[in-house]
């Protein structure tokens, strides 16, 4: 548990996955026996730098997960709520669910559709949030990414090509003090063009002046989007735990 502030992660799984075409919300799938949504909050709940657990989920399916919660023995996830329609309005619920925690306190914003997210990232992202209000998970990008603009005689066409070594590819968590997220969407919310893909965009958006610092991600740490997806990250899972026992056998072998 930590000695400072409080370090409160929020889960979010309040869209059904349309892309993945499945008949049931995608954080429901099996991943190697255990459902995604399970891996998700496992990250978590075993993080000795998390205090407490809120998951939002599609409404229809809140009394599933709440079962998954309890059959798995979850001890730090206090409530599993309904998500929003959107992205930014499933994140805002999950800040007005922790109402009364205190603006210094923190919180992680996970996508509960990245389950392989590693114990090494989460703890950066607390370490960061000692010097920065903002932070995002962040890889760089080993493709080279285009601007378009419509073309003369119709069709896309490439506009710019900027340079790829600036540019990274975000994931999550994504860490903020809670006064600073609180801000952000307050701001968000009252906008009626509001349009945003993630939180530390909301911050960047709605409070300028505040730095984002990007912590570096895990290529392995992927979104469960398409339908391929759940057969690479069982992949991931599958090379994750060879590795971990042959680095136990090696240092069984040491010792």
């Amino acid at each position: 548990m930590s000695t400072g502030p409080r370090v409160i992660a929020a889960v979010l799984a309040g869209g059904v996955g349309s892309r993945m075409g499945a008949p049931r919300p995608k954080q429901l799938l099996s991943l190697e026996g255990r459902t995604i949504i399970e891996r998700s909050i496992a990250a978590f709940e075993s993080a000795p730098e998390v205090d407490e657990i809120v998951v939002l989920m599609v409404d229809e399916y809140v009394g599933e997960v709440e079962e998954i919660v309890a059959r798995a023995g979850f001890t730090k996830v206090s409530r599993v709520l309904p998500g929003g329609a959107t992205r930014t309005e499933t994140s805002y619920t999950a800040l007005t669910a922790i109402s009364s925690a205190a603006d210094d306190d923190l919180v992680l914003l996970h996508d509960a559709a990245r389950p392989l997210v590693l114990p090494r990232t989460i703890a950066a992202c607390v370490s960061a949030l000692g010097e920065a209000g903002a932070v995002g998970v962040a890889v760089p990008s080993a493709d080279t990414v285009v601007r378009v603009t419509e073309g003369r005689s119709g069709g896309e066409v490439i506009a710019q090509t900027p340079d790829r070594s600036s540019l990274r590819r975000m994931q999550t968590p994504q860490g903020f003090r809670l006064g600073v997220a609180r801000r952000a969407y307050e701001a968000a919310m009252a906008d009626p063009d509001l349009v945003a893909t993630d939180d530390c965009g909301v911050v960047l958006r709605y409070l300028p002046e505040e730095e984002v610092r990007i912590v570096p991600g895990e290529e392995d740490n992927i979104k469960v989007t398409n339908p391929g997806d759940v057969e690479i990250a069982e992949t991931l899972l599958r090379r994750r735990r060879a590795h971990d026992a042959a680095g136990n056998a090696i240092a069984e072998g040491v010792s």
